[in-house]
């Protein structure tokens, strides 16, 4: 019988830093819910929590990492937070990411990235305007790209709002044009990404590894429904472990050197969702082979772009 144990592994980002291999995931929580997640999180041994400026609920999140620090005097140190700049708030990121440690009640956050590849109007009254199809209204890349996005969150490092800065949602051909271009003079630490067997990006991973990039995994079981764990391989390999389904995908992902981010208001599941079994390299490859058979992204909303937003191109 296997047994899961916490998981304790960590990776150096490209600043010295480390961060835990599994942190938890806080998209589509409510406050409640929320609060009540992160506090069960830290209280069970996460030390690493991933929140967002569009998630809305950096309020929550920061009370229950201020709870729980005033509670256990535990060193604000010994926590990892990432919180991201959303696109309607990219041409001002100072003032977003000030905004954002107001919520959270924290001087600093240890990661900071930009939500996505693309910008909207910063005078809209939405944060997610929609246009008549539904499509979310981006502005054209010619008038503002990732690039000015990203140029303009160095200097955040310098101010000591964050550790480090890195990006989400990006692909191959955007990562090389951003380290390619003569402003920008920090490698991003990490790139945030849909990642799970059913959509391994095994090419993605191999290549932020190249350039000293730490990958992160988020909706690690398919996001809402956990449509991943449905999976046969998946199924079979958690039967002959005698494990669920889930931790055979969390395992996944840290077997293969990537920050994973599952999401959960369950405190059972919480807690089971930072235990890890060992899987062999073979047992690692034929997890992988279900999504390369047949890649099923989960997340892929709808941008007024030229093309999809993660087909293989350098702009939108």
């Amino acid at each position: 019988m296997t047994v899961p144990e916490v998981c304790t592994k960590s990776y150096t980002l490209n600043t010295g830093a480390s961060i835990p291999a599994i942190g938890l995931g806080t998209w589509r929580s409510t406050d409640d819910e929320c609060y009540t997640a992160v506090m069960t999180a830290l209280q069970n041994g996460y030390t690493h929590i991933d929140t967002a400026r569009v998630y809305g609920n950096e309020e929550a999140v920061g009370r229950a990492i201020n709870d729980f620090l005033k509670e256990s005097k535990t060193p604000r140190e010994r926590l990892f937070i990432t919180t991201k700049l959303w696109c309607s708030e990219c041409q001002n990121p100072e003032k977003a990411l000030r905004k954002s440690l107001q919520r959270l009640n924290l001087d600093y956050v240890d990661l900071y990235l930009t939500h996505w590849p693309v910008a909207i109007d910063p005078n809209s009254s939405e944060l997610m305007p929609t246009n008549e199809s539904g499509q979310r209204m981006v502005l054209p890349f010619e008038e503002w790209s990732y690039l000015d996005t990203y140029r303009g969150m160095q200097k955040l490092v310098t101010l000591g709002l964050t550790k480090a800065i890195g990006i989400s949602n990006y692909n191959i051909p955007k990562i090389k044009r951003l380290l390619a271009d003569p402003e920008v003079e920090i490698v991003p630490a990490c790139l945030q990404v849909e990642m799970h067997p059913c959509l391994p990006q095994n090419d993605l991973v191999e290549f932020c590894k190249s350039n000293n990039i730490v990958v992160q995994c988020y909706s690690p079981l398919g996001s809402t429904g956990a449509p991943v764990l449905q999976d046969e391989t998946l199924k079979k390999i958690a039967a002959s472990k005698n494990v669920h389904p889930a931790t055979v995908a969390i395992s996944w992902a840290v077997a293969r050197d990537t920050v994973v981010l599952p999401k959960s208001v369950n405190p059972e599941r919480i807690i089971s969702n930072l235990k890890v079994i060992e899987l062999s390299d073979d047992c690692v490859k034929e997890i992988s082979e279900i999504g390369e058979r047949n890649p099923k992204r989960v997340v892929n909303p709808e941008w007024t772009v030229k093309k999809n937003i993660f087909e293989n191109f350098d702009y939108y």
